[in-house]
C-alpha cells in the first residue's frame, strides 16, 4: 500500500514568483496618492518619478503653478525613489502636469496611477 498524499507541493510557490514580477512591474508606474490630515486638510504625494527628471525642479515648478506648498520626502529604502508630497488636493492637476506634453513632463498616461478617495 503506497502512500500518495505525502508529496510535497508547495501551493504557494507559484504565488512567489509571481508577486516578485509584480514588484518590477509596479516600479514603473507613478502612483499619486491623497492621505487625510486633520480636518478637511490633505496631502497629495507623488512617487515613482522616472530618475532622469529633477524632483527639487519639478517640485520648484508645481508650487508655483498650482499655488500650494510641498517638500521632497527622501526615502533611501524604497526602490521607488524620492516622494513629493504637496499641500492640498492636487491629484487631478498632478496628472494633468505630468501628462501634457507642451507645459509638462510629457509622460504616458497608462504609467500614472492615481490613488484615493
Amino acid at each position: 500500500m503506497s502512500i500518495e498524499n505525502l508529496k510535497t507541493y508547495d501551493p504557494f510557490a507559484e504565488a512567489d514568483e509571481e508577486d516578485s514580477g509584480q514588484t518590477k512591474q509596479t516600479q514603473e508606474y507613478i502612483h499619486i496618492r491623497i492621505q487625510q490630515r486633520n480636518g478637511r486638510k490633505t496631502l497629495t504625494t507623488v512617487q515613482g518619478i522616472p530618475k532622469k527628471f529633477d524632483a527639487k525642479k519639478i517640485l520648484k515648478v508645481v508650487k508655483k503653478e498650482f499655488a500650494c506648498n510641498g517638500t521632497i520626502i527622501g526615502d533611501e529604502d524604497s526602490k521607488m525613489g524620492d516622494v513629493i508630497q504637496l499641500q492640498g488636493d492636487q491629484r487631478a492637476k498632478i496628472k494633468d502636469f505630468l501628462t501634457n506634453k507642451d507645459d509638462g513632463l510629457g509622460l504616458d498616461a497608462k504609467t500614472i496611477k492615481v490613488h484615493g478617495f
